[in-house]
């Protein structure tokens, strides 16, 4: 006899007495590589979609982020011609229309008055992070460095920027700054350049997903969610993903520190006009606070 948990109806319990079960997680067969860069606007446009596939899909695959060199320095000639970009104050135009597109907030106005000069110091810096201790605390980095840059307006290539960055990742944001301007920091990310071409990476953000057979999917640009669910399905050719559950909205603030209207929207298929009902609901309210800028809301936690 058995009592059925799901309906709490008691009966027999069948015919077979004993099945065999499997606790281990299905082992990862696809390596993926987010080919990316500090200063990618559309990098920090998809940020909402990327988390939720990670959060729910990324027991399929292994991560890998692959710093690609967006802008080593200013120069005469054009760096993004696709987007009409030949100087600073060209891309502040481009960025504000990316963050009014995606909802993910861009000031961009840095860029007129105290432009970045070069994403290779930040990116330096995660490979610094990466290599010392470990990719989910470079990634923690390179995704404080974006809140700083587009939202928060700092300019990411001065060493004081980066090292209150990594200061307030409870690392040594002096050291690791400094190994970072190191030659064997630039090597480390010459390699990143050489696999990021490698992988046939043209522009950012790309995204691969390779298979043990190393055959896979390129996606390229900002991608509704479920593109990336598709391709995952492709490489593994599978016609069904079992999805984790979306880690709850406390849990995930407690580590994100900082949430947009707009990743909460995406990570939990809320509108956006139901946002706060959906929030106060998750999460009490001494635990939170609700701020706006650049006329979006964010959500920072209290604890």
């Amino acid at each position: 006899m058995i009592c059925d948990v799901e309906t709490g109806v008691c009966g027999e319990a069948g015919d077979e007495e004993m099945e065999l079960i499997d606790f281990n997680q299905p082992q990862k067969e696809v390596n993926l590589y987010y080919v990316t860069d500090p200063i990618c606007s559309h990098c920090w446009a998809i940020e909402p979609e990327l988390r939720r596939f990670v959060e729910q899909y990324g027991n399929y695959f292994n991560f890998h982020t692959v710093m690609g060199g967006l802008l080593e320095k200013w120069h005469d000639g054009p760096i993004d011609p696709a987007n009409g970009i030949y100087k600073p104050a060209d891309v502040a135009g481009h960025w504000r229309e990316v963050g009014e597109h995606s909802r993910m907030p861009i000031d961009g106005t840095l860029m007129l008055d105290n432009p970045v000069q070069s994403s290779y110091p930040p990116s330096r810096v995660f490979k610094i992070i990466q290599k010392n201790h470990n990719e989910a605390l470079a990634f923690d980095y390179l995704r404080r460095t974006r809140e700083a840059l587009f939202v928060f307006n700092q300019n990411i290539s001065e060493k004081s920027v980066m090292i209150d960055i990594v200061n307030k990742l409870s690392l040594d944001g002096k050291a690791i700054v400094n190994e970072a301007e190191q030659l064997a920091a630039q090597q480390l990310l010459n390699e990143d350049f050489a696999l990021a071409r490698s992988l046939g990476a043209t522009g950012f953000p790309s995204i691969m997903m390779i298979n043990a057979e190393n055959k896979g999917v390129k996606i390229v640009g900002s991608r509704p969610f479920e593109s990336y669910v598709d391709g995952l399905k492709k490489v593994l050719n599978a016609e069904v993903l079992q999805p984790k559950q979306q880690p709850s909205l406390s849990n995930l603030l407690k580590k994100e520190k900082l949430l947009f209207s707009k990743e909460i929207e995406v990570m939990y298929d809320v509108e956006q006009s139901a946002i706060h009902t959906f929030v106060e609901k998750e999460l009490s309210s001494d635990s939170y606070q609700a701020q706006e800028i650049l006329g979006e809301t964010y959500f920072t936690t209290t604890e």
